[in-house]
């Protein structure tokens, strides 16, 4: 069966960032240095000709479930936290195109001053067009984790696979900073992603991409390079989630 992971690379990907992985080494906010070295990764891609779809979380600079456990209205700490990944869209957006990329943010809540609404089929055609298409504001609904917004938004644009960026190089049977002789999975059912609640995505996430028989998969984006060795290079690095027969490889 095909295990998603094509001989010549991946042509269109929907790549999910995390609004600290935009941090460095900084507590807060967006580091400079780390922003253009994500942007020139992602340009990349894009000169090796594959069609890039991001999305980025905002939890370095607001999180709604954070907002929501210290006493806040839930529904008004996730749109807080809808609108930070609005400011982290065009900060990617911004280094991107500083590197002679053409992009657009597409945000699910309407703001006409700096982003087109998001329409699937637009979105498709800025695809085919060879620009860089940033998802802001997850998918305009409290509730929602930006995790579920990846999925949706790989769906509706025919990604082939969702690069899930992390700090660790895969995903592991128990947390590999806490744990040496931890095991990092080379291939992961989805099923078992969820049974054994291996942090992959949140569960609605997974369970959207086990429907639809979306790959995942899960890499460390610290390392130099490794953006384009996921895409360019499949199956040479981090986890692959997917519909596979044998489970816990």
């Amino acid at each position: 069966m095909n295990d998603g992971t094509p001989s010549g690379g991946y042509k269109r990907i929907l790549l999910k960032l995390s609004g600290e992985a935009l941090m460095g080494d900084d507590r807060y906010g967006v580091n400079p240095a780390t922003l253009s070295r994500i942007a020139a990764e992602v340009v990349e891609l894009h000169r090796a000709q594959v069609q890039v779809g991001v999305v980025i979380g905002g939890g370095n600079i607001f999180r709604g479930v954070q907002g929501a456990t210290r006493g806040m209205d839930r529904a008004s700490a996730d749109y807080m936290g809808m609108l930070a990944t609005c400011i982290n869209s065009l900060a990617l957006q911004d280094a991107i195109e500083h590197q002679g990329v053409p992009t657009r943010v597409m945000s699910a809540i309407k703001m006409e001053q700096i982003a087109e609404p998001y329409i699937r089929r637009r979105a498709v055609r800025h695809l085919e067009k060879k620009r860089v298409v940033l998802f802001a504001a997850g998918t305009g609904n409290p509730y929602f984790t930006t995790d579920t917004a990846a999925s949706l938004r790989a769906m509706e644009i025919n990604a082939e696979v969702i690069l899930k960026a992390t700090k660790v190089d895969g995903v592991y049977d128990a947390d590999p900073k806490k744990n040496p002789s931890a095991k990092r999975f080379h291939k992961l059912n989805y099923m078992d992603a969820l049974k054994n609640n291996l942090n992959v995505m949140d569960a609605t996430a997974i369970s959207l991409c086990m429907d639809n028989k979306l790959p995942i998969v899960v890499f460390d984006m610290t390392a130099p390079g490794n953006i384009q060795r996921a895409v360019l290079r499949p199956g040479e690095i981090g986890t692959l989630v997917g519909a596979f027969d044998t489970v816990l490889a």
